[in-house]
Order: structure tokens, then sequence, then C-alpha cells
């Protein structure tokens, strides 16, 4: 019901960013529309295309041109998808087979060349430098992201602060810039514009946090992937690296063991000792907090429908765990 509250807010709006990201996957190669489309249509709460709505809102804009940054923004999330489908050579995601299952590595690529390509010809029509500015250092800033969490794959040793900044630049960022260049179209003030990238910050933040415990709790229909997906793959989230830190030195060999190897082949023995060692209540205590942050951003900005909407999506952000 609260979530939904968030985007009634906005509906209207919604509907019409909705057309308007069809309207312009518009291609003369058939493949490259099947697969944009796909991808699209997969399902996405489309978060971060709302946050631009919402904030540009907030602070009180009343043109039509955040609609475009609102495709824009998700016109960059759904190419970073593509690609880390073909790097994670995953095969589901939000309950259906990725574009690479179904077409091949090269062709998902290549279409999220097209997705960035179209992004940021769309970005130009805006006229504003400060918003590129912005959206072209969040993409470098997320593609670096993308590549230390790739080499951090099969790495027991990283650390915490090294995995926020990991998840900071990789899921984090956009959201980010999405609250951020929402603030900039609207003309806010500093005061404003830094309160509503910090609040993007934050909740981003918090969000990648509560993935990272429905990882280890959630499920395929809840998740549209398998709980372990992360483990498998030989990613040390927050949750290992944490019970690697708690743990008994037996219980920290084995977490050892399992990332270096990846697979599932321990997973009911780490299941237990990420429960057991309170590795799901830090981690979620880290959300709330990172929810917290966020909500606390938003504390100057003048009262208002969006205002709420923003500060009830602090709430959702932790609500997805019970």
């Amino acid at each position: 019901m609260t979530a939904q509250r968030i985007y009634d807010t906005v509906a209207e709006d919604f509907s019409r960013v909705n057309d308007l990201i069809i309207q312009r996957l518009a291609s003369d190669v058939p493949l490259v529309e099947k697969i944009a489309q796909y991808i699209i249509e997969s399902g996405g709460k489309r978060l971060r295309p709302l946050l631009v709505l919402l904030s540009s809102q907030a602070v009180g804009y009343n043109r039509d041109d955040h609609l475009k940054l609102a495709a824009v923004i998700e016109f960059l999330h759904t190419a970073t998808l593509l690609h880390d489908d073909v790097v994670d050579t995953s095969d589901m995601r939000r309950g259906r087979s990725t574009a690479n299952a179904r077409w091949g590595n090269a062709p998902s690529v290549l279409v999220g060349d097209f997705l960035y390509a179209r992004a940021f010809e769309m970005m130009v029509e805006l006229e504003s430098l400060p918003i590129m500015n912005v959206l072209s250092h969040a993409t470098a800033v997320i593609a670096e992201g993308e590549v230390m969490q790739l080499m951090n794959v099969k790495n027991p040793d990283l650390t915490e602060d090294q995995y926020m900044k990991v998840i900071h630049n990789k899921t984090a960022m956009l959201f980010e810039a999405a609250s951020h260049t929402g603030a900039l179209l609207a003309g806010a003030d500093i005061q404003q514009e830094q309160a509503l990238r910090d609040y993007g910050k934050h909740l981003g933040l918090a969000f990648q946090l509560v993935d990272d415990v429905l990882d280890y709790r959630g499920d395929a229909e809840t998740m549209g992937k398998n709980v372990g997906d992360d483990l498998a793959e030989g990613k040390a989230t927050l949750p290992l690296i944490y019970a690697m830190a708690n743990g008994s030195e037996q219980e920290r060999q084995l977490i050892r063991q399992a990332i270096r190897k990846g697979g599932l082949d321990d997973l009911s023995s780490i299941l237990a000792v990420v429960e057991s060692s309170g590795a799901l209540e830090y981690t979620m205590a880290r959300a709330r907090a990172e929810a917290g942050m966020a909500a606390n951003c938003l504390a100057g900005l003048t009262d208002s429908a969006h205002k709420t909407a923003l500060e009830l999506l602090t709430d959702v952000a932790v609500a997805r765990v019970s």
C-alpha cells in the first residue's frame, strides 16, 4: 500500500515516461528493438526514473523535461543490466531469462551500447551541461564499480569499507544521479541540490544492502533469482564479510573456501553460519541507518506530496525484509 501511494503521486507522469521509453526504443534494426523492449518491459520497478519525477517536483519543477530525464536514467540503468548479466553469466533476472540467455552475449552487449547511445542523445536534447556532467560522471563511476566487483570475485579478503565503496559505485551512484539531476533540472538552490544528491546516495545503499540480505533470506519468486546466487558467483557481500569477522575460525574458513571456489556446495552450512552470526541483522541495521540518513536529507525541503513520497520510499527500501 505504501509503495502504491508513492507511485500514485506521479501516476500520470509515470505513464508518460513509459510511453516515451517505448517511443525512443525505436530502431531500424529489429533485433535491437526486440532485445531492448524485452529488458525494459521485464517487470522492474522503475525506481530510478521515479526518483527523477519525485525529486524534481519536490523542489517545484512544473514543466515536461523531467519525463525525458527519467527516460534517460532508465536507459542508462537498462544498459548496465544488459552488460552486467553478460559479465556475471546470469541466466535469470526478475524471474525470467536474461537477454544473454535468450539471444547470446554479443547481441546483449551491443544493445546495451545502443541504449547508452540513445540515452546520451536524449541527454543532449535537455541542453543542460550540469546534467550532462553529472550523468557522464555517474556512467564512468558505475563502470568502475563493475570492474571493482569483477576484480574482487572469489576474494574473501574484501573489507567492509571496500565493499561499501563497490556498492556505492555500482548501485547507489545511479540513484544519486537520478535525484541530483532532478534537482538540477528544477533549478534547485545549492542546499536543495546537495540534499537530494545525498538522499539518492543513501537510498541506493539501503536498497543494495537489503538485496544482500534477500540473497540469503529471499526466494526466486520474490527476488527473481535464487538464494545464494551471490555466493555461487564468488561475491563476498556484507553478510559474508560480517560472518567471517564474527564467526568461529572453522566457520571463517568454511566461508573463505566457498567464496574462493564459488558454487553452492556448502550453501546450507553457510546459511546456518550467516544466520547464527547475526550477519543478516547487522546488514539490515546498516540498511536502516542508510534509509534514516536518506530521510534526514529531506528535512529542509518544503512539505509537499512529492516530499512525502520520497520519505515513504525510505520506508519501502527496508520493508522488503520483515
